[in-house]
């Protein structure tokens, strides 16, 4: 079962991919006073993430800050090294925190694993978008398996 609104988010350490190399950064850094938005893809530079979902929170960033998000964060089950590349491929700059879940820990303990092994993918992590306040969850979209409706930069900023 997934992470549910008005659960606190896990405590666990992700990695954050930076320009100057891999950082470990814990949840409770992430989402501890604050309100963030943390949306998951599936992986870096698969169709829909990098033409539609990527795009959907670059383009709203100021007007999802305006509404109090202190931060925006992606995550995918991927390594740092590919995140970073990632981000310098969509011109991330600092309007998105990218986060590596190498080994889907923090995905599972979300609940939101998807399991891609049949198709040689591994696990990854379901299409989301969640708002966390205060280290609570405030507001989750899971999309259906190929579906692009409630996790949007679009439906968050909605959503707030």
């Amino acid at each position: 079962m997934s992470i549910q609104v008005g659960e606190s988010i896990p405590a666990l350490t992700l990695t954050q991919a930076t320009v100057e190399g891999p950082r470990e950064l814990t949840t409770e850094a992430l989402f501890g006073g604050k309100t963030v938005v943390l949306f998951g893809v599936p992986g870096a530079f698969t169709p829909t993430c990098s033409a539609k979902h990527m795009p959907s929170f670059l383009q709203n960033a100021e007007a999802l800050k305006a509404k109090g998000v202190d931060t925006i964060a992606c995550m995918a089950v991927n390594d740092p090294f590919v995140m970073q590349a990632w981000a310098k491929d969509q011109d991330v700059g600092e309007a998105v925190v990218m986060l590596a879940d190498g080994s889907a820990a923090f995905t599972k303990a979300l609940g939101l694993e998807l399991d891609l092994t049949a198709r040689g993918l591994g696990v990854r992590c379901q299409r989301f978008a969640l708002v966390a306040k205060e280290g609570k969850v405030a507001y989750l979209g899971v999309e259906q398996p190929g579906a692009f409706e409630v996790s949007s930069g679009e439906a968050v900023l909605a959503a707030l």
